[in-house]
């Protein structure tokens, strides 16, 4: 769920959130997390082409957030939900709450921005063809965080990304990327992309690691380069705690402006049915 600067969004996976009146329904995806395969998607920032099964659903409670030279910044209690509304589409709403609690200055805590998408998968290869998944994953943020307390952008953001997906056994790897509208003052649009490699270790255990770079998003300041290492751990079928940390990411901080090179976490209980 990838976040803006200096009041960003987060993806996981594909890092973008908030809480807000706005949305007119908490719907997104939901998989049904196959023992053989890893899970794409959070608790990585790098997103992945598949959609939610049609019909099916998958309901994350999750935390995340950055800390870095005595300041701290980010979401949670928040909550994703996917919905497999047709064949090949999926879609997705982020609610959350925010926090900022910058060095020397007092911490701030509410509701935070909110993110809407739909996951539409354009190519969906057979079990042997070499080609891999491809789709598209646009991402509106809508601004119901307070901007003026560094817990929302104060502006409306566009991600418009794409995404592919090669399933090889246990191992899984996607990416990709795309382009943030980011406008406000002291804001650039920018270029953010990603690639990760994650496998199942065990029928219950996937472990994978993330590359990703996110060029300048404030006038004034340079791009970022960071990486993340994490899993997903199956309690049964429909119940699943996915976990990461990593170093460098600026998605995961709502004051992005706050902190340089941070790191970062991200904790999630997941529900698919």
């Amino acid at each position: 769920m990838t976040w803006a600067e200096p009041a960003a969004m987060i993806k996981v996976c594909g890092i973008r959130l908030g809480v807000s009146s706005l949305v007119p329904l908490l719907l997104v995806s939901a998989l049904a997390v196959l023992p053989d395969r890893a899970c794409a998607g959070p608790p990585f920032e790098t997103d992945d082409p598949e959609p939610v099964e049609l019909g099916h659903w998958e309901v994350y409670t999750f935390a995340a957030g950055a800390v870095g030279n005595h300041d701290a910044t980010g979401l949670g209690p928040s909550l994703e939900v996917n919905y497999g509304a047709a064949p090949n589409l999926q879609l997705h709403v982020i609610a959350t709450t925010a926090y900022d609690a910058p060095s020397g200055s007092p911490a701030a805590f509410g509701i935070g921005d909110t993110e809407l998408g739909m996951k539409y998968r354009l190519i969906s290869p057979g079990e042997h063809d070499w080609y891999p998944e491809v789709g598209v994953f646009p991402l509106i943020e809508l601004p119901s965080g307070k901007a003026g307390r560094n817990l929302g952008a104060g502006q409306v953001q566009v991600f418009l990304p794409l995404w592919l997906q090669k399933n090889l056994g246990k191992w899984t790897t996607y990416g990709g990327g795309g382009y943030w509208l980011n406008p406000g003052p002291g804001n650039r649009d920018y270029w953010f992309t990603g690639w990760l490699v994650q496998r199942q270790i065990t029928a219950k255990l996937a472990l994978g690691g993330e590359l990703f770079h996110q060029t300048a998003s404030m006038v004034g300041r340079g791009g970022s380069t960071g990486f993340n290492f994490g899993g997903q751990y199956d309690v049964s079928d429909h119940h699943h705690l996915l976990f990461s940390a990593g170093h460098g990411g600026l998605s995961y901080a709502v004051d992005g402006a706050a902190v340089s090179h941070p790191g970062t976490y991200y904790l999630a209980y997941q529900w698919t049915f």
